[in-house]
């Protein structure tokens, strides 16, 4: 049950983060957000608040998305023949549109749908049963809102807020916003991480932090400060210098000159062996020292998230040099990750949900079809012609990106499935 809250709330954190930065940029250029939606399938609560927006959470906790009027799958088409109940105010203009079987609106006129135009002209020609004029025409408001066939409940969208009338870069913004989030959530939880440790290990050094109690290190009579010169004979300069020289030594008596105070002392100290790793790495039970300034820790997101860029960037070109689906991971990956993580504390569980957020945020600047980084291409694409592409062209394309995002991550799913729980 950890392990499943843990991997909940790490994906549900990193991919509501990331919606919310298409959210937030789609409204600022005008563009309807008809749905903001935490969770995936069917839906369990809704709410249609006064932006216009209607909020929803959804059954499976994983995943999420924003429906932006006219973008990808949204569609505002009322096809001929739709049975359909409409709602009008003292005008007879359309307030409500209800497609839903499993609502009924009191004193709502039925209809059946004979032409319709939700989008310029604005109205819905159709069939009222028992009426004296049996066809009607009514107008509709451009607020009004359609209730689809799950009891979702959206605005219509009408050209002028759709996601094609926003001019090229507040779309190309928009697109951009979910990974952008992404890597700034990654900061953040890369500063928090350093604020709970106490500070910004200090690694080009040869003087140790914290004194672990009880350890190897104090029953030797190593302080907190005291300066390394220099193991077996082997001079120390850093800490990956001291690292070296201890990790492959466990349960083996060293040698250990150290500075103190002008003083030099040596130290017969014998490393215990970590029970955390596989490798049998030797540990004293000192720590780093540590940078308390609080301009060192915000540094330190910066830092460290640019490191993990660096990483990245390097996995991403191994896919590209030689292909292997060991290298990538789904959702089964994570929760094992997830699995890990919660057994070891709140620091391994925000170092993970940063990491994720990075790597979310790169991948989905990928130039392929479906992904944030194929939408911008197509962006790019469309500065250069002067023009976007047609419907047609950019839905098969659009198409196709899908198909093979969703057969990579059958594939991937699997490979991860026999790699961790079939021997």
């Amino acid at each position: 049950m950890q392990t499943l809250i843990t991997f909940i709330l790490i994906f549900a954190v990193i991919v509501v983060v990331h919606e919310f930065g298409h959210f937030y940029f789609a409204k600022r250029s005008g563009i309807l957000v008809r749905e903001f939606s935490i969770g995936m399938g069917p839906k369990l609560f809704q709410h249609r608040a006064i932006d216009g927006t209607t909020y929803t959470i959804r059954i499976l906790p994983i995943g999420g998305y924003v429906r932006m009027a006219g973008s990808g799958e949204d569609s505002s088409e009322l096809p001929g023949g739709t049975p359909i109940s409409i709602v009008t105010n003292e005008d007879g203009k359309i307030t409500r549109i209800n497609l839903s079987t499993k609502i009924h609106i009191e004193n709502a006129i039925p209809m059946e749908v004979l032409e319709a135009d939700l989008e310029d002209k604005l109205f819905i020609q159709g069939n009222i049963p028992g009426a004296e004029e049996k066809m009607q025409v009514f107008q509709v408001l451009e607020d009004a809102s359609i209730i689809e066939q799950d009891g979702t409940e959206i605005l219509i969208a009408p050209k002028k807020k759709q996601f094609q009338s926003a001019r090229l870069r507040d779309r190309m913004m928009t697109n951009f916003a979910g990974p952008m989030n992404n890597f700034i959530l990654g900061i953040l939880l890369f500063v928090l991480i350093s604020f709970l440790q106490g500070g910004v290990p200090v690694n080009d050094t040869n003087k140790v932090g914290e004194i672990v109690q009880n350890s190897p290190a104090q029953k030797a009579g190593m302080k907190e400060n005291d300066a390394i010169l220099s193991i077996e004979g082997k001079k120390i300069k850093t800490w990956d210098d001291f690292v070296n020289q201890v990790a492959p030594n466990p349960n083996k008596k060293l040698s250990f000159m150290v500075n103190r105070g002008g003083k030099e002392i040596n130290l017969e100290i014998t490393p215990t062996q970590s029970p955390d790793t596989k490798d049998k790495q030797g540990m004293i039970g000192v720590k780093s020292p540590m940078d308390r300034r609080v301009t060192s820790i915000v540094l330190s997101g910066f830092t460290t998230a640019w490191k993990m860029s660096l990483m990245i960037f390097k996995a991403i070109g191994g896919l590209f040099t030689g292909f292997s689906l060991n290298k990538l991971g789904g959702p089964v990956m994570i929760y094992k990750l997830s699995s890990e993580a919660s057994s070891q504390g709140l620091i391994s569980i925000l170092s993970l949900m940063a990491m994720l957020s990075m790597n979310l945020g790169f991948m989905n600047l990928m130039p392929i079809p479906a992904l944030d980084g194929g939408k911008l291409l197509l962006n790019l694409l469309e500065g250069i012609r002067k023009k976007p592409l047609s419907e047609e062209k950019e839905g098969l394309i659009t198409l196709v990106g899908v198909g093979v995002m969703v057969l990579l991550m059958i594939l991937v799913t699997w490979n991860d499935i026999t790699r961790f729980f079939i021997k």
